[in-house]
């Protein structure tokens, strides 16, 4: 601890030294208005940030080319009251005020991303390399977006020449694990048509933290990314919009060390927009967007080379929508929609081929009835085929108290819709067991029982009937209340108050034993739990040079049941050897995966006259569970857990003759890992690879 926090003050001292120099120097030239940041997403209307009633965080492209970072999950990991966590299969979602990676809505460019395979959209597979800036809303935004927005919406915005002629640049990054990326853009302007393409490759020998076994933590891997885009201003007042993404990924499957096998991803996006402004008061445009995801891998028996098994996942995404826009007067204006989802899926261990349709509508009234006070009303209709149709309000203020000084506040409904797995899983598990959606249950255990799979009735614990309704989606209210400080123009301080309760979530239950010993599983509505906590947010522009942001986040995540379950005696815990002991309610830790603690810490340093950047980042993660390990069913102070740890990212970026950048960095300086011990010991982090070096070469024509 003692060689960090040295090695942190050598860092920063010089930097701290340098900017006052310039301060001495340049004193009347420090900024003392900056430009406001410009934002979409929380209202489907550009707005300026410093404005708006939700709270909203904005990665600029600058900050992502300064740290030297090319993966979207490295970005948001250094982001207030963000994480991204590893599921069962490798893939890292988003963790965005305690709720998980499933309830926050992923965009490009304002559309989906679809590809949840086990319920998390894999952030790890997305580029930065072509990214304008990253929008964060936080809270419920059902009201706009619908399912998948109860937590937040992150959209990713991609860059758009802005410059007549035809430019581009080349970066290649080469880090530890021969780690390798490969951008490549091009853009073309002239008078009314823009035109933009990407590509990139990014490349892994993979790395190995599981001493105690022979399987790689991460495989091999090798990707590849395109885009298009073209605008084309059909009149001063039309705007024509079409884009394609397509990616591909294939990788080396090794799960354990006497199975070994292949996967590969298949990706393709297409997005055709329309913009059209009648007058000062009305504008519309319409969208249509489709999506494809196909996933598939095989095992081989490592002895004999045999088919061990083989799965398959296709996703059909079709959306039109088509949207307008009135403008009451200077104060007030509307925004309203309407459109049509369409859904289908073709995978491995699934009884059908489900296709869902859900049409929506919503409607938004932006007003400013004083001109310190701006209210946001807005709800939206979901129906769909296959489970309740949902409503959901939103209601939003900013007021302005005095100068210096905004309060906030926001209060939201936001749901989670079943999705495949829940709704049509049959699947056969390694172990014997088996995995029903809720939809199939009717159906499936009456064929087992039949076929002697479960022995008698008397093998089924919970009754058909109850599958007789429709499973609800998961829901919440959110609520987000906080207060923006600029006591000067060079320093911002916000600090936001949040809480999600959160109903009708879906857990797996035990319905049936089989005959080979294993159960039979299948989903149902019955927990409902609350995330709360405090953010934090400050950052200081010293100089036109120096710039300190930091960020922290405290969060409260727990079942409701269970703290019930403690408060009245009802929990237990034991160890081996010993007689089962009653719990106190101060004994219950909460949700899994979630940590008390959370910060960040950034300094960001530019000299212009020597043309070099650098920076230095920080994060910290307090102590958390991954694991019921006394077998009680919650986690609680007696169950192992994952120490708090601290990691430090440094990189540095130098232009040489204006149109040659050479970056050099290290990711987790201090090679923070966490490794299983043995061959039982489950409770490590394992997205979390040790020290990293990188170099990186840009070049700009």
């Amino acid at each position: 601890m003692r060689f960090k926090s040295i090695f942190i003050i050598a860092v920063l001292f010089p930097l701290l030294c340098l900017s006052q120099q310039q301060v001495e120097k340049t004193m009347d030239t420090v900024l003392t208005q900056q430009l406001n940041e410009v934002v979409v997403t929380a209202t489907r209307t550009i707005r300026q940030l410093s404005s708006l009633p939700l709270p909203v965080q904005i990665i600029a492209k600058k900050e992502l080319k300064e740290t030297g970072s090319t993966r979207l999950d490295a970005i948001l990991n250094e982001q207030t009251g963000l994480i991204t966590v590893q599921n069962f299969i490798g893939g890292e979602g988003i963790q965005m005020q305690g709720l998980e990676s499933e309830y926050t809505l992923v965009l490009i460019d304002g559309v989906p991303l679809i590809g949840r395979s086990a319920g998390t959209l894999d952030l790890s597979r997305l580029s930065v390399g072509n990214i304008k800036q990253i929008e964060i809303v936080k809270g419920a935004s059902s009201s706009l977006y619908g399912s998948e927005a109860l937590g937040g919406v992150i959209n990713i915005i991609t860059d758009k020449s802005n410059r007549n002629g035809i430019h581009g640049n080349l970066m290649h990054r080469f880090g530890t694990f021969n780690e390798q990326e490969t951008n490549i853009n091009l853009d073309y302007k002239k008078e009314r048509i823009t035109l933009g393409a990407f590509i990139n490759r990014s490349s892994s020998n993979g790395y190995d933290l599981n001493n105690a076994t022979n399987v790689n933590t991460l495989d091999p891997y090798f990707n590849y990314t395109f885009n298009t885009k073209l605008s084309y201003d059909i009149t001063e007042n039309t705007n024509l919009f079409a884009s394609t993404r397509y990616f591909l990924q294939d990788s080396d499957y090794i799960p354990t060390d006497t199975e070994a096998g292949e996967s590969e991803v298949r990706e393709w996006n297409a997005h055709l927009k329309a913009n059209h402004k009648y007058n000062e008061k009305w504008s519309s445009y319409f969208e249509f967007y489709a999506s494809r995801y196909f996933a598939k891998d095989f095992l081989n028996n490592v002895e004999d080379n045999t088919l061990f098994s083989e799965s398959f996942y296709k996703e059909v995404l079709i959306r039109p929508e088509i949207r307008a826009t009135y403008k009451v007067n200077n104060k007030s204006s509307f925004i309203g929609g309407l459109g049509l989802d369409y859904e289908a899926l073709n995978r491995a261990d699934f009884s059908t081929t489900p296709k869902l349709t859900s049409p929506f509508m919503y409607l938004q009234y932006d007003t400013n009835p004083k001109e310190d006070l701006n209210i946001i009303l807005g709800a939206r209709f979901d129906g769909h085929n296959e489970y309740n149709s949902q409503f959901s309000p939103k209601v939003a203020f900013r007021y302005q108290i005095f100068d210096k000084l905004a309060a906030k506040g926001s209060v939201g409904y936001g749901f989670k819709a079943p999705d495949f797995r829940q709704l049509y899983f049959d699947l056969q598990g390694i172990a014997g067991y088996t995995i029903l959606g809720y939809n199939v249950v009717n159906t499936r255990i009456p064929e087992m029982l039949d076929s002697g799979e479960i022995g008698s009735e008397n093998d089924i614990f919970v009754p058909l009937s109850n599958f007789n309704d429709k499973l609800n989606p998961e829901n919440s209210i959110s609520y987000n209340f906080g207060l923006t400080y600029n006591p000067i123009s060079e320093l911002k301080l916000e600090v936001n108050y949040f809480r999600n309760d959160i109903k009708d979530l879906i857990d797996n239950q035990l319905i049936a034993n089989k005959t080979n010993g294993s159960g039979v599983y299948s989903y149902q509505n019955i927990k409902k739990a609350f995330t709360q906590g405090i953010e934090f947010n400050s950052s200081w522009r010293i100089s036109n040079s120096l710039k300190i942001a930091g960020g922290y986040q405290f969060l409260l995540a727990k079942d409701k049941d269970a703290v019930e379950s403690f408060k009245n005696g009802g929990a237990f815990a034991s160890f081996p050897g010993q007689s089962a002991f009653q719990l106190k309610e101060s004994d219950y830790f909460g949700l899994f995966n979630r940590s008390k603690h959370m910060a960040n810490f950034k300094v960001f340093y530019s000299n212009t006259q020597n043309k070099f950047n650098t920076n230095i980042r920080g994060t910290y993660r307090s102590k958390y569970g991954v694991l019921d390990t006394n077998n009680n069913t919650y986690l609680d102070k007696y169950d192992d857990l994952v120490d708090a740890y601290t990691m430090w990212n440094w990189a540095i970026n130098k232009t040489f003759k204006e149109n040659y950048e050479l970056g050099i960095g290290v990711d987790n300086i201090f090679d923070f890992t966490d490794e299983p011990t043995s061959n039982n010991d489950f409770t490590f982090i394992n997205n979390i690879p040790g020290r990293i070096f990188f170099t990186k070469l840009n070049i700009q024509f």
